[in-house]
């Protein structure tokens, strides 16, 4: 059984993404989640409905004990499992000032995004790398990369993400692993709902806010047989608002 695990898999990206593998890949679909089962199990009920199969598992991606224990228990019930697409979505915000940022809301961001990524991807690279396969992608952000005012714990984790994404890449490329990052700017969900849509499409040269599914279409892309070629790449998908 081949697997792609997608963490934060239950809302917004994240179940766009295990929709999208459901519909274009031939994976059992691991649809990670912390807290809200509800909105994992439908998720769930979405890829069965596209013909695939799936399953949920509950983790905190930031706490390392946690992350290897669901997945080592998970690894020993279905010991034929190979985990071949890894997409590290889960990420949480909490917008404020630098000034006036808490120890908690840096620390909580960071080790959500940035530990998070090390938790899960270090858990399968022993496997990826001896079986001579893997696709990993990490969920970055306009904001690791351009940097934004009121982010400033969100952009450092997310331009973490970025460097690390870059580094891997190069130390597993000969095992045809490849390891891309994805930065979508202001995108529909509901993350961005308190947003106001109307000021900020201002600031996007397509005049839009993007739709989850494009996303997921990159990330589906990146993730198949076709983008063997490419790794180490940060790819913007953010309607020009930065590139």
């Amino acid at each position: 059984m081949k697997c792609a695990l997608v963490t934060g898999g239950s809302r917004g990206i994240g179940s766009a993404i295990c929709q999208k593998l459901a519909e274009e890949s031939n994976y059992h679909i691991l649809i990670n989640y912390q807290s809200n089962k509800e909105a994992a199990e439908k998720t769930l009920q979405e890829v069965v409905n596209k013909g695939a199969t799936g399953e949920i598992i509950q983790f905190n991606v930031s706490n390392a004990e946690e992350v290897t224990t669901a997945l080592s228990n998970w690894q020993e019930k279905n010991p034929e499992a190979i985990v071949e697409v890894i997409v590290n979505n889960a990420g949480i915000t909490k917008d404020g000032l630098f000034m006036w940022m808490t120890q908690d809301d840096w620390s909580n961001v960071v080790n959500t995004s940035l530990n998070g990524f090390f938790n899960v991807t270090n858990f399968f690279i022993q496997k990826m790398l001896r079986n001579k396969y893997g696709r990993i992608v990490n969920m970055a952000s306009v904001s690791g990369v351009k940097g934004t005012a009121g982010q400033t714990n969100y952009s450092a984790a997310k331009g973490a993400i970025v460097a690390a994404t870059k580094a891997l890449a190069q130390e597993v490329a000969k095992r045809n692993i490849t390891v891309n990052a994805v930065a979508p700017g202001f995108i529909r969900t509901d993350m961005t709902g308190s947003l106001d849509e109307n000021e900020l499409i201002k600031l996007v040269p397509v005049n839009r806010f993007g739709e989850a599914e494009e996303v997921a279409d990159l990330v589906s892309f990146l993730v198949s047989k076709k983008a063997g070629y490419i790794t180490g790449e940060v790819i913007n998908i953010n309607g020009g608002i930065y590139s």
